[in-house]
């Protein structure tokens, strides 16, 4: 599985990032997930963002200019 954060590296941005985190603990899939910062505005629009900070799980973009909680990134994660 690949996570992907779309963003500058603004404090939004890092915030996705440490939830993602948690949320990858608490399932128990921290080792079995590749995390990658996307900072690459050309990449970012080529792949449908346009507002920051976006999350992208396995290519498919389930949240866009907010910083969904931890919870709500459970959801998403058992969702597939």
């Amino acid at each position: 599985m690949k996570i992907e954060i779309h963003g500058l590296g603004c404090l939004k941005c890092q915030a996705v990032k440490r939830n993602v985190e948690r949320a990858l603990k608490e399932l128990g899939l921290e080792k079995k997930v590749q995390i990658l910062e996307v900072k690459d505005p050309r990449e970012m629009a080529a792949k449908g963002v346009f507002l920051t900070p976006a999350l992208l799980i396995d290519g498919k973009k389930v949240s866009e200019g907010t910083v969904p909680s931890v919870g709500d990134i459970m959801k998403f994660l058992n969702g597939k």
